[in-house]
């Protein structure tokens, strides 16, 4: 993976920004303080950012926002999921907008992050220059519904420990019962069933199996923040009506788009990155025939890196 993606850099600015009286948004901007603007919109919701993130922009042209949505990452308090939904997210996007004194910018969101981006540019289509969606989410119940019972079709060892872990009388209806675990208060209960339902995810998330991506989303640094919010937004449909976002596809009109899937992704299949561009025939789709859902999977990296180095002219 290393070698599909830029160098790493550290961000010459960073700080937080209170965006009502309980949140605080943790922002960071790389690369180039003149160069187009860009924003990143991280997975789950609440994976969070990394560095290896800042790396799928070229940093002499491109000056990148990452930002950890509420709840997520540096953001604070971490795992707060009140006041915590999609149109705050949205507000939360416009608000860094206008810090940065941005006028237009591309939109770069992966897995939850696609949903996020999706629903910013048809509420803002003016503020977009052009999306880059990976492994597409569109927040409906039937992929929630994957999630929770269709990827034991891949993945059963996975989704018998990760069932395994409720009571048989609780396994027909896992979103309910994790999520009053994982919102207890008292850690030894949220966070043994926060760590199962990461390692599920994480189990899940490549086409060959990552021990070190297994790692990554079980442990407790990662884990809460990332079961606590997707737990918190799957139990309200993504705060999104039922279908929502292709029925608005019209709103992006005219806005460049690169659709990256990978064809063996199990967490979001591809049905939904196919069902997205036959809404949207003017966005490119292209489908990486050797990977799964995770963004730092060599095909899916280059993906990635090509159209942002595509969209360079955008403005």
């Amino acid at each position: 993976m290393q070698q599909e993606l830029f160098p790493p850099i550290e961000p010459y600015d960073q700080g937080f920004l209170q965006v009502d009286s309980l949140h605080h948004i943790h922002w960071e901007v790389c690369g180039n303080p003149d160069g187009v603007p860009a924003v990143f919109l991280h997975g789950g919701p609440g994976a969070g950012c990394s560095p290896d993130h800042r790396r799928f922009f070229d940093p002499k042209h491109y000056r990148m926002l990452l930002f950890d949505q509420r709840g997520a990452g540096r953001s604070r308090p971490y795992g707060e999921a009140r006041d915590n939904t999609t149109q705050h997210l949205i507000a939360d996007i416009e608000a860094l907008r206008s810090l940065l004194g941005v006028e237009k910018w591309l939109v770069f969101g992966g897995s939850w992050g696609s949903t996020l981006s999706l629903a910013y540019a048809q509420a803002h289509p003016e503020a977009v220059s052009a999306l880059v969606l990976r492994g597409i989410f569109l927040g409906r119940k039937s992929e929630i519904d994957w999630f929770l019972f269709g990827m034991r079709q891949i993945f059963p060892e996975a989704w018998d420990d990760f069932i395994g872990q409720l009571p048989k009388t609780e396994r027909d209806d896992p979103l309910t019962h994790y999520h009053r675990r994982i919102m207890d208060p008292d850690p030894k209960v949220h966070l043994p069933a926060a760590q199962a339902w990461a390692a599920y995810e994480g189990r899940c998330v490549t086409l060959l199996p990552s021990p070190t991506t297994v790692r990554a989303f079980g442990g407790a640094a990662t884990a809460l923040a990332l079961a606590r919010m997707e737990a918190h937004y799957f139990m309200n449909g993504c705060f999104l009506d039922e279908g929502e976002l292709l029925a608005r596809i019209d709103r992006l009109a005219g806005i460049p788009a690169s659709i990256i899937q990978g064809r063996y992704d199990v967490v979001c299949p591809p049905i939904s990155a196919h069902e997205l561009k036959l809404a949207w025939p003017e966005a490119e789709l292209v489908m990486v025939p050797d990977a799964g859902h995770s963004a730092m999977e060599p095909g899916i990296a280059r993906a990635l890196v090509a159209a942002t180095e595509k969209y360079k002219s955008a403005t």
